[in-house]
């Protein structure tokens, strides 16, 4: 584990999924979007994934660093926690923490606060924990200092939740598909390659699509992504709402 932490740099986004995949089929737009705006930004898997119906840990790792590439993110690292088995505790937490207060972010991204996934709420319970703690100067994690992020968004995974706000991506959603379908055991697989699940068909693809434009339609453009906030959200300008 000290390899992964020698590959985190100081970032302005950090952007957690439990599985790899989760955060290109979720906000994978939002991550493009802030590249293009010039943001630095990590990725952390905390999982391999190893628990999926298809493909294994290793060929999800390789999957995920080909997504990585398209997504043009300055690292990605995977914490290999325990697929289905991870739990919100101190060592969790602490391992968590420590890559926070070492890439310093002013934003975090995580799971869904819900969903049909149970990997998916426990994993934002743990980020948001972590998000926490990571703040307190009187928890010692190896040689790092004490460090909370701005914020901690949840971005909105596969059950229809009430977003709080949403990201316009329209101007991504091609190179969006393209890390998608970096993962090409999981999606759009063909009959023989192996057992079907409720992702590995095209039909998935147009549900990913249809839900980004609903989600569009109710600020206007055509895709969008949406996100949930466990606090109250301040602006200083009236006019950044529109």
């Amino acid at each position: 584990m000290k390899s992964v932490y020698k590959e985190l740099g100081q970032v302005d986004i950090l952007a957690f999924g439990v599985h790899p995949d989760d955060l290109e089929l979720s906000c994978a737009g939002t991550i493009l979007k802030h590249k293009s705006l010039g943001c630095k930004i990590g990725i952390v898997d905390l999982t391999q994934g190893e628990l999926g119906s298809r493909g294994s840990a290793k060929v999800r790792l390789k999957e995920s660093r080909i997504a990585a590439e398209i997504l043009d993110v300055d690292f990605r690292v995977n914490l290999e926690m325990f697929d289905g088995s991870f739990v919100v505790d101190q060592r969790h937490i602490h391992r968590i923490a420590k890559v926070i207060r070492i890439t310093k972010p002013k934003i975090i991204l995580a799971n869904a606060i819900e969903d049909r996934h149970p990997d998916h709420g426990r994993a934002a319970r743990l980020v948001a924990e972590s998000f926490f703690y990571s703040g307190l100067r009187k928890i010692t994690i190896d040689s790092t200092e004490a460090y909370r992020a701005d914020v901690l968004y949840h971005y909105i995974q596969d059950k229809n939740l009430m977003p709080d706000f949403c990201v316009d991506v329209s101007e991504h959603v091609e190179q969006k598909f393209q890390s998608i379908y970096a993962y090409s055991t999981q999606f759009n697989v063909q009959e023989g390659d192996g057992p079907q699940t409720p992702i590995s068909s095209e039909t998935f693809m147009d549900f990913i699509d249809a839900k980004m434009r609903v989600l569009g339609r109710s600020i206007n453009v055509t895709h969008a992504e949406g996100f949930n906030i466990n606090r109250t959200l301040g602006v200083g300008d009236l006019r950044s709402l529109i």
